[in-house]
């Protein structure tokens, strides 16, 4: 039986906005193309998911008061990988 807290991403709602989180992103990304002028972006999938990754893990340790096994459960990764990626991002030293 699924967990009735657990909520799509899709679903979810930036506070001050109706808008569901992937509008947001396409708007970001259309706005990050505009602004290139006609330039050709380079490693746009490392630069995106940078830019999505690390405010997820810093949100996701502030929620499980920096719990590292309750924050690889809440994102469905194993605590190695957790730690990997937050000595990555300057998390944790």
């Amino acid at each position: 039986m699924a967990n009735k807290n657990i909520h799509n991403v899709s679903t979810l709602r930036a506070s001050n906005s109706k808008k569901p989180l992937r509008k947001h992103t396409e708007d970001a990304i259309q706005q990050y193309f505009a602004s290139l002028n006609g330039d050709r972006p380079a490693e746009l999938y490392d630069l995106v998911i940078g830019e999505v990754e690390r405010p997820l893990f810093e949100a996701v340790m502030i929620y499980t008061r920096g719990n590292q096994s309750q924050a690889a459960a809440i994102l469905g990764i194993n605590r190695g990988t957790l730690r990997k990626k937050l000595k990555t991002y300057s998390i944790i030293s």
